[in-house]
């Protein structure tokens, strides 16, 4: 069996990421595993210089609501896991960011949700997910929400053979 000691959770916010959350404290908790829940805020595209410039306290009034987030996030993994839990800020590309995590604190496991795009959008915006599972110096374990695995489901199958789940 596995020896798990230090998992890292990605975050964004959203329900793929909650999910992630909520089975990485269950893995630290069985585990009794160090979890660290990180965020990657992406950078802001440039914009050319007619376009309004934010002022510094829009970006502070950013940090301080990821900042609220992460401390709300991190209270709850703890309460599910049954330890601390410890979290992490970082800003850039998010596969980069969290592969340059993994490597730097030595994680041995990674837990990330997925949006489950496919098609042109998963084209046009890439996957995190797939990015890190393919370059993660150590296992991946992927969470999708029940809905995104039942889409999944429906869309293998031949359009004359597809049912429709409740």
């Amino acid at each position: 069996m596995a020896e798990w000691r230090r998992i890292c959770c990605a975050v964004d916010f959203s329900d793929p990421s909650r999910f992630a959350m909520e089975e990485a404290a269950d893995l630290a908790r069985t585990f009794r595993a160090q979890l660290t829940l990180l965020h990657v805020e992406e950078p802001a595209p440039v914009m050319p210089i007619d376009v309004i410039v934010p002022t510094p306290s829009t970006f502070e009034t950013v940090s301080v609501d990821v900042a609220r987030c992460v401390a709300a996030w991190r209270t709850e993994a703890a309460a599910r896991a049954g330890s601390p839990v410890r979290s992490a800020v970082r800003l850039g590309p998010p596969a980069e960011e969290i592969l340059r995590f993994a490597r730097e604190e030595a994680m041995d496991l990674v837990v990330l949700g997925t949006h489950g795009r496919t098609g042109l959008k998963h084209l046009v915006l890439g996957s995190v997910a797939e990015r890190v599972v393919r370059q993660a110096p150590c296992p991946v374990l992927v969470v999708r929400t029940k809905e995104a695995s039942e889409a999944a489901v429906l869309a293998s199958q031949p359009r004359e053979e597809r049912t429709y789940l409740p």
